[in-house]
């Protein structure tokens, strides 16, 4: 009994045919070739270009300016108000866009308790920049 070692044994192929793989990818290729310009919209409109190196102006708003003495006295913009008028001046102010900053200038004596309550009053109506002023420590 002899042993045959060529390839044409009768045994099972371990070569895959690649002939109809490449068929197949050419008739698909053909038929994205044709249907591609049919693809095109029938409106045709002037889109925006995007430009990421140009920059809108942005839109100057002048902040709230809340001064606020040791009393608990409360002036917006150097006009004396009340905590019902300030609720609705931050009510006003939150729907802006863009939305200003509150300034909160307290005088420092006056009690944490009555800032709180002014920071709860704005976040309450929607306000989101909020800011403390200070002055400079002397240097020395």
């Amino acid at each position: 009994m002899a042993v045959s070692l060529g390839g044409n044994s009768g045994g099972p192929m371990s070569e895959i045919n690649v002939t109809p793989l490449v068929d197949v990818m050419l008739v698909l290729l053909i038929i994205f070739m044709i249907t591609a310009p049919l693809m095109s919209h029938s409106i045709t409109i002037e889109l925006p270009t995007a430009n990421p190196k140009t920059k809108e102006p942005d839109m100057v708003v002048p902040p709230l300016d809340l001064a606020v003495k040791s009393d608990g006295s409360m002036y917006l913009n150097d006009h004396a108000v009340t905590e019902a008028e300030l609720r609705a001046q931050f009510a006003v102010d939150a729907q802006k866009t863009p939305q200003p900053e509150l300034q909160i200038r307290a005088d420092k004596v006056t009690e944490f308790k009555i800032v709180k309550k002014i920071i709860g009053n704005a976040k309450d109506s929607g306000m989101v920049h909020v800011a403390f002023m200070t002055t400079d420590a002397p240097k020395g």
